[in-house]
């Protein structure tokens, strides 16, 4: 399957997102036809060096093209300023120049890095995504958002720049243990939530497989989420409008995250975000009655938590939401739902909701 993403000029490059089992072989063709380079920056985490860093070097090796490898520690406490300047230092001192390229071999924290090295290496060089999670293939390899984590909070630093390429290989999950692809799964379950409810029913008959890593019923899965991320990325690729629903549940996932010391998956700790952003949205009659309760369902299906952690403090979350991105005026805001498949609009219209922090408190509370 491929699915194009067709920005506007001043929006960047439009580019295609390539999904199937064993697509990697098309990888050398695509990167000389989708991003031409001198030189390709391969640019992957420790872990994913292990079991894919030599099949990707002896494909673009056998292809002619040259490339380097620059790895970096796995784990998201390591998406930060000072592996972003590592890597732009070994870059540098490598011979990465201007009419090189950068390839992100990984999961969400590869992809937000190496992204953010691209948008700022000699004022921006183009790159390439090559997710190897669910996560990345579903979410964080489309869109352009790049960045990397400030002790206050996660992404506070970053760019938006597209990718000429997402090419995700469904075989590489075989390998990823269980709670990956459920923590994957879980902005799946956010897609069906913020804009498709007959998908949303679909996942839940579906998760059983997707835990399983069957490849096919994963596939499905991909490729269906991908459809949903890049409508919405293609009308709003700088999030000043409706791509703001695709936050839902990271408001409190991100503070959850943080003050955790990163202690759960991304995707596990959106969907504690998701259980507590529909108890708020319920609580303050935004959303229909049963809404929480069908969002728990979802989330039960992929064996996701959905309470907050006892040892994480409600003042520490709050805290740790008042540097959330979508913060205005010191007002906390939150893309919520108003049901299964429809998302709520603000007073004034936006695509977040303004909600006290006695409402917050209240909704943490609730999911304890």
């Amino acid at each position: 399957m491929t699915v194009r993403i067709p920005l506007t000029a001043d929006q960047g490059t439009p580019y295609e997102v390539v999904v199937g089992c064993g697509v990697w072989s098309r990888l050398p063709r695509l990167l000389a036809e989708r991003c031409p380079a001198h030189l390709y920056a391969v640019v992957t985490d420790s872990r994913v060096d292990t079991l894919y860093g030599k099949r990707i070097a002896d494909l673009l090796a056998a292809a002619g093209l040259t490339a380097r490898a620059f790895v970096f520690p796995a784990g998201e406490w390591n998406k930060v300023r000072e592996t972003w300047a590592d890597l732009c230092d070994r870059m540098v001192a490598a011979g990465v120049g201007r009419d090189a390229a950068v390839v992100a071999l990984g999961g969400g924290v590869v992809g937000d890095l190496a992204g953010f090295v691209a948008a700022t290496l000699h004022r921006g060089i183009p790159w390439v995504q090559v997710p190897t999670t669910v996560l990345a293939m579903i979410d964080a390899s489309i869109g352009g958002k790049t960045g990397v984590d400030l002790p206050a909070g996660k992404n506070l630093v970053g760019a938006f720049h597209q990718p000429r390429l997402v090419l995700a290989d469904v075989e590489s999950l075989a390998t990823l243990p269980r709670n990956q692809v459920a923590a994957g799964c879980a902005e799946a379950v956010k897609h069906g939530i913020v804009a498709d409810a007959a998908y949303a029913d679909d996942l839940g008959r579906a998760a059983a497989a997707c835990l399983s890593r069957t490849l096919d019923t994963l596939q499905a899965v991909i490729e269906r989420s991908i459809r949903i991320k890049g409508e919405i990325v293609a009308a709003d690729a700088s999030e000043r409008g409706r791509r703001q629903v695709l936050n839902f549940g990271h408001t409190v996932g991100h503070a959850v995250e943080a003050t955790s010391g990163y202690a759960l998956l991304h995707g596990e700790a959106v969907a504690i975000g998701m259980a507590v952003e529909a108890a708020l949205a319920e609580a303050a009659g935004i959303a229909s009655p049963g809404t929480r309760a069908r969002v728990l369902e979802l989330l039960g299906h992929f064996d996701l938590p959905t309470t907050v952690p006892e040892t994480v403090a409600c003042d520490d979350l709050l805290e740790a939401m008042r540097a959330d991105k979508k913060v205005r005026a010191g007002a906390l805001r939150f893309a919520l739902p108003a049901a299964i498949g429809r998302m709520a609009h603000g007073a004034d219209g936006a695509w977040t909701v303004e909600m006290s922090p006695a409402q917050v408190r209240g909704a943490l509370e609730a999911c304890r």
